[in-house]
């Protein structure tokens, strides 16, 4: 008997456009970074974001790199980020030689939590400590609440950076994410909504920023020279045409695509809605959330298994599922020394710690990764394979 084939997560979804854009530019010969599928691109996602100057490059956290190069992060500054997100998030400000300070999300939206920032940015103003920046993460595809921290943030004069690489095609108040921040992060990898297959761009309505991140992205080539002449230290960041091709065919398709992952959220929603124990992501009333992933949370005693036994449930039927992100003040990486004489013989160790952390909160973030499931939410899964999905997960109570 043939196994059935493989559900994975979220696996890019080509539109039609992208093979003659790319062969566009393999037309041109501009298949190395810089050319003009590379400003096509930019000029086309700023006309959509509403953004007004913005940077192609080789990934989001190169995006969130040069941001904080420019704004002058540096050892022994702090920037405050969402503890519930992917880490990308955070090893810019690490690669800086910054410390993170972990802020807790809110059960309303799942997104950093407004009061915890005040609080923490009140504290640290009142110990002469403010970070040098605020990086909110957009969740899913949800937004943060971005009115309410900008309020906070310009009180105390802290630039805000909303990463919004899971974000494309999402709004808050009707603005596109990210517009509205001092500068706006985005990603096209591979499992995003829209995808170049790697790449990310930066977008900010500071012309200067936009500006010395492209040079940045450049090596830092000072330009009026024929040869090459480097007065700062720069990064090989920029995006490649052909990548940029690619993301111009994406981008034609973005709404249809958010359209269609809010229809698979309903969907599921509509069929495992009224089963007990089984919760969804909500999503905020300030905003459109884009669906990027649909994400359940399971309570084991009312639904009888836990997420863990369900994600091995899936993957027993080859289907790909993914806890909620592990928050970063659970990260091996940044985790406090073991104390010595505790636990096993490797605990009792010393071990140096690695990075200067804080967390702000943490419990929010703790449960929703304790319980929380993504299901497969590509734009080309048919509702046979969200039946697929759902028999499993609806089996995995009845069986117990």
């Amino acid at each position: 008997m043939t196994a059935e084939p493989r559900i994975f997560l979220s696996p890019p979804h080509m539109g039609g456009d992208e093979l003659e854009l790319v062969k566009e530019a393999f037309a041109s010969n501009y298949v190395a970074p810089l050319g003009p599928q590379v400003d096509a691109f930019e000029r086309e996602f700023s006309d959509y974001t509403g953004i007004s100057h913005c940077v192609a490059l080789a990934s989001g956290t190169a995006a969130t790199h040069l941001a904080l190069w420019h704004m002058g992060v540096k050892p022994g500054d702090e920037v405050m980020v969402s503890t519930l997100t992917f880490i990308a998030s955070v090893t810019p400000a690490i690669f800086l030689g910054a410390s993170p300070v972990f802020i807790d999300c809110d059960r309303e939206t799942w997104t950093m939590d407004p009061a915890l920032l005040e609080q923490a940015l009140e504290r640290a103003h009142g110990e002469g400590r403010l970070p040098k920046a605020v990086i909110p993460t957009d969740l899913y595809g949800q937004c943060a609440d971005h009115d309410r921290i900008r309020a906070v943030c310009e009180r105390y004069g802290v630039p805000v950076v909303v990463d919004a690489a899971e974000a494309m095609g999402a709004k808050y108040r009707g603005r596109h994410a990210g517009n509205g921040a001092y500068a706006g992060v985005f990603s096209f990898n591979g499992n995003k909504i829209m995808t170049t297959s790697g790449g990310g761009m930066l977008a900010s309505e500071d012309k200067t920023l936009i500006e010395h991140a492209r040079f940045l992205s450049q090596q830092a080539r000072e330009r009026e020279f024929c040869h090459y002449e480097h007065r700062e230290i720069g990064h090989n960041y920029r995006m490649s045409n052909i990548l940029a091709a690619i993301g111009r065919g994406q981008l034609r398709v973005l709404d249809g695509r958010v359209v269609r992952r809010r229809a698979i959220f309903d969907y599921y929603r509509a069929a495992l809605g009224d089963v007990p124990g089984i919760e969804f992501m909500p999503e905020a009333e300030y905003g459109r959330c884009n669906r990027w992933l649909t994400v359940i949370v399971i309570d084991p005693k009312a639904f009888g298994s836990d997420r863990e036994t369900v994600r091995l449930a899936l993957e027993k039927q080859n289907i790909e599922s993914r806890p909620v992100w592990k928050p970063m003040h659970l990260q091996p990486v940044f985790e406090r020394p073991c104390p010595e004489g505790s636990g096993t013989k490797r605990a009792r160790e010393p071990r140096k710690r690695q990075y200067e952390t804080r967390v702000i909160g943490g419990s929010v973030s703790e449960d929703l990764f304790a319980r929380g499931l993504c299901l497969p939410s590509g734009t080309a899964l048919t509702n046979r394979d969200l039946d697929r999905v759902i028999e499993v997960v609806r089996g995995c109570r009845r069986g117990l």
